[in-house]
């Protein structure tokens, strides 16, 4: 069951997303990589900047997050993961579907270039990668990220982003 998540889940929602984190370990440069990956602050920080998240129940469980955040003229996926226990049973895939119908914004991910298994998951749900030469503008207009971390990062759009911009 998808449903939005409560104000007093934010220490499961950090669960699962350190969980489902680990896949960056080793991926993603070492300067890029904190332990916890979300820190408890800097997750209540995002959610008070208004990124809202959705769950993934399955018996009673919070076992997926992905937020979504209005940001401008355009919706960001957010911090989409599911716990390592209930990866590859489609519930990144049924989120990210809820999550594109409840908007008519022209949407953009953002996530880590080496991560191949991300790109192939985005890219396989209709979402394409960016020009490189509208990457680094849209990372700065859109999110709040360092320098090195906008060089590791790729961003991917789905059909209304690129109807937008011709």
């Amino acid at each position: 069951m998808i449903r939005d998540c409560r104000d007093n889940e934010s220490e499961i929602i950090g669960q699962i997303i350190n969980d489902g984190a680990q896949a960056y370990k080793g991926v993603i440069p070492a300067d890029c990589w904190t332990e916890p990956y979300m820190p408890q602050a800097e997750l209540i920080e995002e959610i008070a900047a208004g990124v809202r998240f959705l769950g993934y129940e399955e018996d009673g469980q919070l076992v997926g997050v992905m937020g979504v955040q209005d940001v401008q003229d355009v919706a960001l996926i957010r911090h989409a993961y599911v716990r390592t226990s209930h990866q590859n049973r489609g519930i990144g895939g049924r989120l990210l579907a809820y999550m594109s119908e409840q908007t008519n914004r022209p949407t953009l991910i953002g996530t880590w270039a080496d991560a191949s298994w991300a790109l192939r998951f985005y890219q396989n749900r209709g979402f394409q990668l960016v020009d490189a030469k509208y990457k680094d503008p849209l990372l700065i207009k859109y999110w709040t990220v360092p320098p090195l971390q906008r060089e590791v990062s790729v961003v991917l759009a789905n059909e209304r982003w690129f109807a937008s911009t011709t």
